[in-house]
């Protein structure tokens, strides 16, 4: 059975106060033991001080990108070699943010997921279609292509790590695919994992789109949503332990 997981990104959002007034809202509600893991993605300054009170409640904690090199002249980086020194023990890579905002092609997703391995690191790398991609009925084309545009590099060591699908139209827009579509495309995601091998096939695969606590449930009843990659609703501390929550009862064994 794939590793349950229940994510928080934190975008470009935060501050020092925010992250203690979090953890420790999470402590508060905090429920032992636990049927899935949760992992924590704030900006890169504040990593560090994630660490250790994350750590100590269970709660990994990850990057948000990292650069392909381990050192070099580039300027406003930070490789993944210097993640592990701090702490972290994730890292997202090719979220849509990224591929739209900073011009990531597939190849530079790969470089970033070899980066990660290299530094003992797990990735998450994130795929997803627009909606003009899904219009025109080539959704499941383009997560292929993104998908095997890092399997093609990294092989089966991708079993490190995760797999999150967010469908583009439904980050931030407050749309979210019905838990039907969600689960189609998680199922076409883990026939390209096990055609690859038995230890793809075990990869998670979370859901990244517009996660809150009215639609966790619905989600993480589905068969092959392992979990959830939260963005806005991961700041507020009821509504992401309301996402665990759900996970925690709705989610398969």
């Amino acid at each position: 059975m794939p590793q349950r997981i229940v994510a928080g990104n934190w975008k470009m959002n935060g501050s020092r106060a925010q992250l203690a007034a979090f953890l420790a809202a999470l402590r508060q509600g905090w429920a032992e033991p636990r049927r899935c893991d949760v992992l924590l993605f704030p900006p890169a300054l504040l990593v560090p001080e994630a660490i250790e009170p994350a750590s100590a409640l269970g709660i990994g904690v990850g990057m948000q990108t990292v650069h392909p090199e381990a050192s070099g002249a580039f300027t406003g980086e930070l490789a993944a070699e210097m993640a592990v020194d701090v702490g972290a023990s994730w890292t997202l890579v090719g979220h849509s943010e990224r591929r739209e905002l900073c011009g990531e092609s597939d190849e530079d997703v790969a470089a970033r997921t070899v980066a990660a391995l290299r530094a003992g690191l797990r990735p998450m790398l994130c795929v997803g279609e627009t909606l003009e991609q899904r219009r025109a009925g080539n959704a499941e084309t383009v997560v292929r292509e993104q998908l095997e545009a890092v399997l093609a590099v990294v092989g089966d060591e991708l079993a490190a790590g995760a797999v999150a699908y967010e469908p583009v139209w439904a980050i931030g827009t407050g749309e979210t695919a019905s838990p039907e579509t969600a689960e189609a495309m998680h199922v076409a995601i883990r026939d390209i994992l096990k055609a690859r091998g038995p230890r793809l096939g075990m990869v998670p695969i979370l859901y990244g789109g517009s996660v809150k606590p009215e639609n966790a449930a619905a989600l993480f009843a589905k068969e092959d949503i392992d979990g959830a990659l939260v963005g806005g609703a991961s700041l507020d501390a009821a509504a992401f332990l309301a996402i665990i929550a759900a996970m925690e009862t709705h989610g398969n064994p």
